[in-house]
């Protein structure tokens, strides 16, 4: 490394610590509003200065291939991130290995050192290639992929926010300009277009050139830019439900229609009411599919409500002009009302009129979850077929929890909080196994009597661990190995105590020594990460599948188990690779 880079780098970490400082004097105490006007505009020149730094740190990354930089590198980089000085930016100047690494690529770096969201280090990358040129995979530098606009980008009278925001919407349509030489006119033209509204409207340039992209893609689309954009797509909890969205291609809609309307229509099978009203019954616990009534339920099953209420959003089972049915046990008297004239008694049953009645999305998905809980197999169709597999939920008990206040004492392997309702029908649906931690009903420590683990075994290390080892990985449990910490060749045993989950990834980085795992008598294994990675050194849970209060408690173990091990009050095995 020159002389000269080195000093910049300190520059940039001298720039950081005089914003810092700034900041904090002008942010603190009082202000007049000319110097929080000063504030408002300097801090906003800032922020276009970074965006255009940060675009180039993460092409200075690629090019480089830093993600391949070898263990004494990273130190070498984290320890001149500390205490920066001209002679640690010098030092820093690093290696690369082609032996394994902490990082497959730069977005693994991006996102796994410096922790960037994953969507943020996709679109950097995607405005590195459009504004700033990709690299092949021999390591040659390829053009930019937008000319144009890469010229806007590094003119500094042009906010580079704004041309980072029309290349996204041009790189969304990538896949709709179509191939040859007509796909390319027509992205030249966009950009163009994008261009112009950026030099002569920069404060709506971004409503047109939105409504540019939606022009495009209302077109007729190529069939791999549908491909692309199909899917089951996971947007997170909201209002305590977790929401999805659903993108199919016509023909799949085809076919979801054909299975609504079937569901529509009560003459059908799948439409029958009394059949789809147990279905739910099942799956939102509510009276009738488990219990014969309130009073005879256990009090950790009780979930708030009373019994024989009707679902949100239906009918009361006995309203004004229609045959009084008698009342559920535990329902709380209605006050008399005036007699109306009765109406021709229905033929269906009071729980099928109220599903009758339910908003025809929630029938729908009750049907569909019916769907998803049908063993095939079973019912007499001949081998398996592809998209009618049966689940398997693991669902954990807190036993304590559960006789203390009946509260928050369910949660599933994949970290989904169950209510006692929903845990009451779980528990009574085939196809869930319910699974107790630490009982003596199966086999879970096998010795030396047998090399691999058992799949009674298995299922109890994946309920209760969850997923990878590794602090931050996303693998479920379901797509991890089972891996000895006691390694077998060396005389290790096949028990629970002795095992942990590791994707493919982390397992292959904890044998070539990029992490290690650690023992801790009667604890959960914990991972200690290298010193470039975490010059704290601190006992890590990855908590990506647990519930917020399971992460919390997880989080709070770990630091006691770290402040009891640097105390020498803590006997533990860093695991050797």
């Amino acid at each position: 490394m020159s002389t000269e880079q080195a000093q910049a780098l300190k520059d940039l970490a001298d720039a950081e610590e005089l914003i810092a400082s700034a900041t904090a004097v002008l942010a603190g105490g009082p202000l007049s509003p000319g110097h929080a006007a000063c504030f408002a505009q300097l801090a906003d020149k800032l922020a276009r200065r970074q965006s255009r730094t940060q675009l180039h740190a993460a092409h200075a990354l690629r090019r480089t291939g830093a993600h391949k930089l070898d263990q004494e590198s990273f130190q070498a980089v984290t320890e001149a991130g500390e205490h920066p000085s001209l002679a640690a930016f010098q030092v820093a100047a690093g290696r690369t290995t082609t032996a394994r690494t902490h990082f497959k690529n730069t977005a693994g770096l991006l996102h796994g050192w410096l922790d960037i969201p994953r969507s943020t280090v996709r679109d950097r990358l995607a405005l590195v290639d459009c504004l700033l040129g990709g690299v092949d995979e021999a390591g040659q530098p390829l053009p930019a992929w937008l000319p144009e606009l890469a010229g806007q980008f590094a003119d500094p009278d042009v906010d580079p926010r704004l041309v980072s925001s029309a290349a996204l919407k041009l790189h969304s349509a990538r896949k709709d300009f179509g191939e040859g030489q007509a796909g390319q006119a027509k992205k030249d033209q966009l950009q163009a277009e994008s261009a112009a509204f950026i030099r002569s409207e920069p404060k709506a340039a971004r409503r047109h050139i939105n409504a540019l992209v939606a022009q495009v893609k209302s077109g007729q689309r190529p069939l791999q830019a549908l491909l692309d954009g199909i899917g089951i797509f996971k947007k997170g909890m909201r209002q305590g439900l977790v929401e999805y969205v659903l993108r199919v291609l016509p023909a799949h809609a085809a076919m979801i229609e054909a299975y609504f309307n079937a569901l529509d229509n009560p003459a059908t099978v799948a439409g029958n009411r009394e059949a789809l009203a147990h279905a739910e019954a099942q799956f939102t616990g509510a009276q009738g599919s488990g219990w014969d009534d309130e009073e005879s339920m256990p009090d950790w099953a009780k979930d708030g409500e009373p019994a024989g209420s009707a679902p949100e959003g239906s009918a009361e089972p006995d309203e004004p002009g229609e045959p009084e049915e008698p009342d559920e046990p535990g329902e709380p008297e209605e006050p008399d009302e005036p007699e109306e004239p009765e109406e021709p008694e229905e033929p269906a049953g009071p729980a099928a009129t109220q599903f009758e009645e339910l908003k025809p999305e929630r029938r729908r998905l009750v049907g569909f979850l019916a769907l998803l809980m049908t063993d095939r197999n079973q019912s007499g169709s001949p081998g398996k077929q592809p998209g009618l597999a049966v689940p398997q939920v693991s669902i954990i008990l807190d036993y304590e929890k559960m006789r203390r206040d009946g509260k928050e004492f369910a949660v599933t392997s994949t970290g989904i909080q169950l209510s006692p309702g929903e845990t009451r029908a779980a528990l009574c649906t085939a196809g869930i196994y319910p699974l107790v931690l630490n009982g003596q009903s199966l086999p879970l420590d096998l010795g030396r009597t047998q090399r691999l683990y058992s799949k009674a075994q298995g299922r109890a290390i994946r309920a209760a661990y969850r997923g990878c080892l590794y602090p931050g990985c996303s693998m479920p449990a379901e797509r991890c190995e089972l891996d000895h910490l006691d390694a077998w060749e060396k005389g290790g045993n096949t028990d629970i105590e002795s095992a942990a989950l590791g994707c493919m990834i982390h397992h292959i980085g904890r044998h070539c020594g990029l992490f290690h795992a650690v023992k801790i008598p009667g604890c959960r294994p914990m991972a200690l990460l290298s010193k470039e990675l975490d010059p704290q050194q601190k006992l890590r849970v990855n908590t990506y599948w647990m519930t917020p209060q399971e992460a919390l408690a997880a989080d709070a173990l770990a630091e006691r188990m770290t402040a009891k091990w640097r105390a020498g009050e803590l006997d533990i095995e860093i695991v050797e690779p």
